[in-house]
């Protein structure tokens, strides 16, 4: 009865709230898991007393066990928060970095990292997910530093040789990202498949379909259409209902349809060029 009693009153208290049932369920999940896991042990301390005033202490060993195992995965989600924390620092310094290099790409990446993580939401990826997308989306054209400035500010089409050296840079953005090493080495697996298409004609590895992580899927649609949405070196920004109309166009082929549908959804809650930093 008292473990019926809290469900309700927590689903209760969201309804109450306005907050989604689906997102706090998940949210608590593990909460309730343990619950129900202490419901049988409490009922067989119940019966094994027999009514007995002190037959609470027969708990007390298992009490403590349970605050020692409390305490050091309290510890462990701390460690865990202050890595994380530390990667995001160096994301960032990253992202500065191209920034000072390439003004344009700086704030493009930036552009792309509120509508990723709009899209994210939209398509219910959860917490270590919907991060994994800011970082690959910050990060996604760090390689670009390692390609010369007159091919990155061309003003007009590239050379075949050009288009070469440039489409290296996710190449390179997944090295350096190695180089740094833990989660955002997994990072630079997701930034070296950005620019894979969804019928396979991407580079560089020629991945396709559901082959493409679906994060490196998202930013390459989110990074698309911050791009057509801005003005560039060789030509001006496409308007934003043109712009919508080529992301249906190239639903199948260059985009993953389900993102597509996702991106347009969200798109129209923003005015092109002038996304909000992520928070």
């Amino acid at each position: 009865v008292g473990l019926l009693t809290q469900f309700a009153i927590d689903v209760g208290t969201w309804a109450a709230l306005g907050h989604s049932p689906r997102g706090q369920a998940r949210a608590l999940a593990v909460a309730w898991r343990v619950d129900l896991a202490l419901t049988p042990i409490a009922l067989a301390l119940v019966a094994a007393g027999g009514g007995r005033t002190y037959a609470f202490l027969l708990g007390l060993p298992l009490v403590a066990l349970l605050a020692e195992f409390a305490r050091h995965r309290s510890a462990s989600v701390g460690q865990a928060e202050a890595l994380s924390e530390a990667y995001l620092g160096t994301a960032l310094l990253l992202g500065d970095v191209v920034e000072a290099d390439d003004s344009y790409t700086g704030f493009h990446s930036r552009d792309v990292v509120a509508l990723v993580l709009d899209v994210s939401d939209r398509m219910g990826l959860d917490e270590d997910a919907r991060h994994k997308a800011r970082l690959t989306a910050l990060l996604h054209d760090v390689g670009k530093v390692a390609i010369p400035n007159e091919i990155i500010r061309k003003p007009g089409p590239l050379t075949p040789e050009e288009r070469t050296v440039i489409e290296g840079h996710t190449v390179e953005g997944e090295r350096m990202l190695n180089q740094v090493g833990g989660l955002l080495a997994d990072i630079g697996g997701l930034v070296r498949s950005c620019h894979e298409r969804w019928d396979g004609g991407g580079y560089p590895d020629r991945l396709a379909g559901d082959g493409i992580p679906l994060i490196a899927r998202i930013v390459c649609a989110c990074d698309a259409f911050s791009a057509m949405t801005t003005d560039r070196s060789y030509r001006a920004a496409m308007t934003h209902d043109s712009a919508i109309a080529e992301l249906h166009r190239c639903a199948g082929t260059h985009f993953d349809p389900a993102v597509v549908a996702a991106l347009v959804a969200v798109a129209e809650r923003h005015e092109p060029g002038r996304l909000d930093q992520a928070a």
